[in-house]
């Protein structure tokens, strides 16, 4: 279809309009390497949520989780509201560590708990994460949706958008990326709630009157949050064993996500804001999921089994000019917070962990300068990258298994045995890492389609039929035998050190010191953990 007028102007003022302000924020300072990488660490509580929950969502999301609730149900939904348990994590037990360690990146927090070559390995696969995951795959999520959105040629969607976010991301650094995620919130929850409320109303034209006629309508368990059947790999107990694996990895120690903390003005500052976003992450159930599931009753008989079109299909289908150019600008808007927000992180590694840790004397000019030619050079690697997004099941398949097989397992073990067992010592920290990131590229080669008809791994009929989900688990069982036997057979690291950098209890992370009041994080965590017990048991 051709793009209406109005909806052009909608969405290249959006563009036009944060690009401009982000790029302008930063006019008046001097862009020191902590201004560009950091934002000064002036980023309040309310900032940092917004901008942690942007970055988060993206076109993937927009896409992939709509094509989830029409294929799989609320079920997807697990993702969304298992980070809200992850993002306490981070406020609770990983926060007050970054923040005290005044550290400007996650491998920075490594090479204080265990040595340099942890910093350099774990930014080595931080990179690998942005360029394909935050990057790649969301270039191929939004080129696809606007490519049935609009009939805008894929290379053209991936030109245009990589350009826009680049020039913003590698201008402004992080303020003028957290100022688009800001905004980015704003326009990606009412485009999403909006396409939500036109899904609802146009039900009783499908003979949808009542909760009882969905129900009836929908799949089996396609309203449930828990399923007690493993058949497409949803089950609870995978779930439950798998996420925080992959949660950990993606919410507390992955640089993308964790750098909007890591600019915090304060402690409370960082650990609130972390605290939000696990608010905001209730959002996407109801917004995100539940529009695909709607979807599959207005519009199976029309899609089949194309659940990716779902999305742009209702948003053509429901929406009248204008209000169409919205939902496109919202698009626009996840597409360029996530990539930004990656292409700041992966700048920030360059600059620091790699430039400035093994050319000490680089000034801040050079760290920036470095910073944004890094950007870029990621960014052109990750357009090739997207070529290859249609190669895997769903998108949000694509963004499960990537981390699952290379990443989450060895980052999380080093990570959470890290904070909570001072034992562990440098050399099982450095063999965790290399023995997990090496075994994970070589699953996910033999077990990627591109190179096949068959997923060695994956396939239930032809190979081990071990799905994504549980391969995350079992490697993380193996990197923590590796961790815990390679640290009982070194030398055991220095007690004052460890001191600074562990919790000696995991019960200290709840009782040290003395609550503060109602705003202390603590409190709010609680709150917010029976907010997340009680919808569970609505939604189970």
């Amino acid at each position: 279809m051709t793009i209406d007028a109005v909806d052009l102007i909608i969405i290249l003022t959006y563009m036009v309009v944060v690009t401009t302000v982000g790029v302008w924020l930063t006019r008046r300072r001097t862009v020191t390497g902590e201004v560009y990488f950091l934002a000064g660490r002036s980023l309040r509580w309310p900032v940092i949520g917004t901008a942690l929950f942007a970055s988060n969502i993206s076109t993937i999301h927009l896409v992939g989780l709509p094509e989830g609730g029409y294929k799989y149900g609320l079920v997807l939904g697990n993702f969304e509201w298992m980070a809200t348990f992850t993002l306490m994590l981070l406020a609770l037990v990983f926060a007050p560590f970054y923040y005290q360690s005044r550290i400007s990146t996650l491998p920075e927090f490594l090479e204080k708990r265990y040595c340099g070559s942890t910093r350099t390995i774990l930014a080595c696969m931080s990179i690998v994460s942005a360029l394909l995951i935050h990057i790649g795959i969301s270039l191929f999520a939004g080129a696809a949706v606007f490519k049935e959105f609009f009939g805008i040629n894929i290379v053209t969607s991936v030109l245009l958008i990589s350009l826009v976010t680049c020039l913003y991301s590698a201008l402004g650094g992080l303020k003028a990326v957290v100022f688009t995620e800001t905004v980015g919130t704003v326009v990606l929850l009412t485009g999403a709630i909006t396409v939500t409320l036109m899904a609802i109303f146009a039900l009783r034209s499908a003979g949808v009157h009542s909760l009882a006629d969905l129900q009836a309508a929908v799949k089996t368990d396609q309203l449930s949050m828990l399923h007690s059947s493993n058949k497409d790999g949803f089950a609870w107990y995978a779930i439950f064993l798998v996420y925080p694996v992959i949660g950990i990895w993606y919410w507390c120690t992955e640089q993308t996500i964790v750098q909007r903390v890591l600019g915090a003005h304060t402690q409370r500052d960082a650990q609130n804001g972390a605290l939000f976003a696990g608010v905001l992450k209730i959002l996407p159930v109801f917004f995100m999921v539940l529009p695909g599931v709607l979807g599959y009753v207005l519009y199976r008989s029309e899609l089949g089994e194309e659940g990716r079109r779902i999305f742009p299909h209702m948003v053509n289908t429901l929406m009248p000019v204008g209000l169409k150019g919205l939902v496109a600008a919202a698009l626009v808007a996840a597409l360029m917070s996530s990539i930004g927000g990656a292409l700041n992180s992966v700048g920030t590694l360059v600059a620091i962990d790699l430039v400035k840790h093994f050319r000490p004397r680089t000034s801040d000019a050079g760290q920036v300068r470095i910073g944004a030619v890094s950007s870029v050079v990621v960014m052109l690697l990750a357009m090739c990258w997207s070529t290859q997004g249609d190669k895997f099941g769903s998108i949000f398949e694509a963004v499960i298994k990537m981390p699952a097989q290379l990443l989450a397992p060895p980052i999380t073990t080093v990570f959470v045995w890290g904070v909570f067992w001072p034992r562990g010592t440098r050399q099982a920290a450095i063999t965790t890492l290399m023995v997990g990131f090496i075994y994970g590229i070589i699953a996910f080669v033999i077990d990627l389609p591109m190179f096949g008809d068959i997923q060695w791994i994956s396939d239930s009929q032809n190979g081990l039929g071990i799905c994504p989900m549980m391969q995350a688990w079992w490697n993380f069982c193996l990197c923590s035998v590796i961790f815990f036997v390679s640290s009982l057979l070194t030398p055991k690291p220095d007690a004052a050190v460890m001191e600074k950098l562990t919790w000696s209890s995991p019960l200290k992370v709840i009782f040290h010191g003395r609550l503060t009041g109602a705003g202390d994080p603590r409190m709010l965590a609680a709150a917010l953990f029976a907010i997340m017990v009680v919808l569970y048991c609505i939604f189970r």
